[in-house]
């Protein structure tokens, strides 16, 4: 599970994230929406230890991220929404790479890699360097390497950069599989469609404020709007305001 308490961030005077506190249990599909500069990409920098904040915590399956980094970052799967490869390495040494990382075993990080591979399309590009893939393959293969170790919470911003419908609906498949199984996924993204589609719970964030949360049914409820789609919602309680 996630439990983020009164997350606070500030670059210079701006306050990036003021005070964020939300809980995502168990196999719960969260996911965060907000315009440009809402602080999205901020919490999800300081819930993967990436940056440190001003005040607040996080703590991933109980371990606290500042606290206890190497535990908290074995139990957590993270692609950004623009992955940082070894680009002389093919497809298959970065997935090595990746197990060594996680000090795997051998045997096992080969055949969690052959079955993601497969299941995401990739064993074609296994023996190619990174350096010459698409961007679509590259995010297929950054999914892959993050969901390698098997993570019990799973973090990705902007999911479907660059993937065409086919492996879109890969994607889509694989992750709803893992959080029903049990993984805690917390997803980033300006596609409201997808979070629509995907998310047991969505969050949105605005001027680094959570204000609104809850299911599609509770946040119809909250505008009493039981017919609208989710791009209504958020652009209500948006508009006018994004940069």
């Amino acid at each position: 599970m996630i439990e983020i308490d009164d997350l606070t961030m500030d670059y210079g005077s701006l306050r990036a994230l003021d005070g964020l506190t939300l809980n995502i249990p168990q196999g719960e599909f969260f996911a965060f929406l907000g315009p440009n500069g809402a602080g999205k990409t901020t919490a999800i920098k300081l819930l993967t230890g990436l940056m440190r904040p001003v005040r607040g915590s996080v703590k991933l399956c109980g371990y606290d991220v500042q606290k206890e980094p190497l535990k908290a970052k074995a139990v957590l799967g993270y692609v950004p929404d623009v992955a940082v490869f070894y680009e002389k390495l093919t497809a298959l040494e970065f997935m090595r790479f990746i197990a060594d990382i996680f000090e795997m075993d051998e045997a096992q990080a080969e055949e969690r890699g052959a079955d993601l591979f497969k299941k995401f399309h990739l064993d074609h590009y296994a023996h190619q360097r990174i350096e010459n893939l698409s961007h679509g393959t590259r995010q297929r293969l950054a999914i892959t390497s993050a969901l390698l170790h098997e993570p019990k919470v799973f973090v990705i911003d902007e999911p479907m950069v660059g993937l065409d419908p086919i492996h879109a609906r890969v994607v889509k498949q694989e992750l709803k599989e893992r959080s029903r199984a049990g993984m805690t996924i917390l997803m980033s993204t300006h596609l409201l469609n997808i979070a629509e589609e995907l998310a047991d719970r969505i969050g949105i964030l605005h001027k680094g404020k959570l204000i609104a949360l809850g299911t599609m049914q509770e946040l119809q409820s909250m505008r009493a709007s039981n017919g609208k789609r989710l791009e209504e919602l958020f652009l209500e309680m948006v508009s006018g305001d994004s940069d």
